[in-house]
């Protein structure tokens, strides 16, 4: 017998029930958090959840500032690219306030920490604009990527390693979703190569054999210290993040088929890497600045950023890596929250990331959270009991049909009529952290066919999805999904538990009301619906008993 209660909490991908308590009288609070690059100045605009201990990003904005354009004789930050940067945070900061934010953090980087003039850049940023801006060490700004990957992506109990390529130095982070067991910083960026090693371009052979040479060199301290944390046999997912592993990133997305919708999730193999920078390293700057997914002062940097890429996976003997949108920025936006107690420790963000992003998005859309949780708690209870009947399914549709199930009626915030079809869009078009982009596209297709019509090749939606058993997954949760939204018929729940019975070909669910004199012919008759699709697909009999 399945009752209608909350998935137990041993049950695989089941979820903890009291992590969404909603305490209405905390009010959405707006925070900017302002990153002061080697190459460029960032802003974020982030709404902070109180309630969700969660936060979206309302806002971003990036100026090519280019700190990292020293002095070639004394190494000092020079006057021009000060004076930009203090005229791009002039605009940020009356930018910040125009959305009524409680706070401004920030972190000046590599460029600013090394400068001998620095400290003074950091003075006069206070004088001129009253803003306090906090220049972190190397250990700091890995820290602060740690925290920023982790608000973003499902670490499960795999080590990750965390690599975030910058202007003037590149960290290396060894984590898992417990702790950070290693932070490293090294002294070697995209901006620093180039403006210290390329004088031509093309990149000649024994030029890129030095500085193939010299990152190895730079790097072997770092990756010493990460192998000396592995355990035996632990074979970590490499992360990378930040500007030059999103251009790579794109430069590769851009040869597929059908290219991702966000490179949040996507996953690079060294051999497409090898064979974008092969291509990278024959090109002139003015013909990578022709590429259409790398801006002009990309295309200058791009090069030595591959190259670190490329070195630093061969070092670690990783054949592939998944890319996140989310790095230094968001990470400042987590350690306020940590600060200010929205968040009991750093893992509390991370520990249920699926759970949030998804519950947000309800919110967001106005879901009817009691309705849609109960759907969620029907078709798990149909899944969980259904395997080799409606589904052969190991175990990674499960969450996937949860977090449908959980969203398959938001796109009644747009219009009733046909709102599977808007559920599917707003999905698409919205942030499912932890989840990687082929998962996000799958939720929302189980969403979009959960009624109506069946996938059919022409849908635009059935042909987002690239794999077989993509498809297949999509196909099964959606009839699980249709089965489950039929019992949902009433603004109050009526029904106390389920059984599922099946004797083939006869699959039988069995409704028990709430009370022994309420009828459940509503819920029995919707259920039915769906018994013709179920024989035709499942080869299978359904029937109320």
């Amino acid at each position: 017998m399945s009752g209608v209660g909350p998935p137990n909490k041993a049950e695989r991908g089941s979820f903890p029930e009291d992590a969404f308590e909603v305490n209405q009288e905390k009010s959405i609070r707006y925070i900017a958090a302002i990153d002061i690059g080697t190459n460029s100045t960032h802003l974020l605009i982030a709404k902070v959840d109180p309630s969700l201990r969660t936060f979206s990003i309302d806002r971003a904005e990036k100026s090519t500032t280019r700190l990292g354009e020293l002095d070639p004789d004394s190494g000092e930050l020079t006057k021009e690219a000060m004076e930009r940067t203090i005229e791009t945070l002039r605009r940020y900061k009356e930018l910040a306030f125009s959305y009524d934010i409680v706070e401004i953090v920030s972190a000046a980087t590599s460029a600013v920490r090394e400068a001998p003039n620095g400290n003074e850049f950091i003075t006069s940023i206070k004088e001129v604009l009253d803003l306090d801006v906090n220049l972190v060490s190397g250990a700091e700004e890995a820290r602060l990527i740690y925290l920023g990957v982790l608000s973003g992506m499902s670490f499960g109990q795999r080590p990750h390693l965390l690599l975030d390529i910058g202007g003037g130095s590149t960290e290396l982070i060894l984590a898992d979703s417990s702790d950070a067991q290693a932070l490293t910083s090294t002294r070697v960026g995209a901006v620093r190569i180039q403006r210290d090693f390329v004088k031509q371009e093309p990149i000649s052979s024994s030029r890129l054999k030095f500085l193939k040479t010299f990152i190895q060199g730079s790097f072997e301290p770092a990756v010493e210290k990460i192998g000396r944390r592995l355990d035996s046999g632990e074979s970590p997912l490499m992360v990378a993040t930040s500007g030059t592993a999103m251009a790579v990133g794109m430069l590769i997305a851009s040869n597929d088929s059908t290219p991702p919708l966000k490179l949040h999730g996507y996953t690079i193999t060294t051999t497409r890497l090898n064979q974008a920078v092969e291509k990278l390293l024959k090109m002139t700057p003015e013909e990578r600045r022709r590429l259409t997914p790398l801006s002009d002062r990309r295309a200058e940097i791009i090069v030595p950023g591959a190259l670190i890429l490329q070195t630093i996976m061969q070092m670690l003997e990783v054949n592939k890596l998944v890319l996140s949108e989310r790095a230094l920025r968001e990470g400042l936006i987590v350690d306020w929250m940590l600060r200010h107690g929205f968040l009991v420790d750093r893992f509390s963000l991370q520990g249920n990331i699926r759970k949030r992003t998804v519950m947000h998005q309800a919110h967001r859309f106005a879901v009817d959270k009691v309705r849609s949780e109960r759907v969620a708690r029907y078709a798990l209870i149909l899944y969980d009991n259904t395997f080799g009947v409606l589904h052969n399914d190991q175990g990674e549709g499960r969450e996937l049909l949860w977090a449908a199930a959980m969203l398959h009626a938001c796109g009644k915030h747009i219009n009733r009529s046909a709102y599977h079809k808007h559920s599917w869009y707003l999905i698409l078009n919205g942030d499912l952290l932890g989840y990687s982009q082929a998962e996000h596209v799958m939720v929302a297709c189980i969403a979009r066919y959960h009624r109506r019509s069946l996938p059919k090749k022409r849908h635009e939606a059935w042909q987002s999805l690239t794999s077989k058993d993509h498809r297949r997954i999509v196909f099964d949760m959606s009839m699980i999904l249709r089965l489950a939204s039929a019992l949902d018929q009433r603004p109050e729940m009526e029904i106390n538990s389920i059984r599922v019975l099946f004797e083939r070909p006869k699959l039988c669910i069995k409704l028990i009301a709430d009370s022994p004199n309420q009828s459940l012919q509503l819920e029995e008759w919707s259920l039915m619906n769906s018994a013709s699709l179920i024989k035709e697909y499942k080869e299978v009999e359904l029937t109320v008993c």
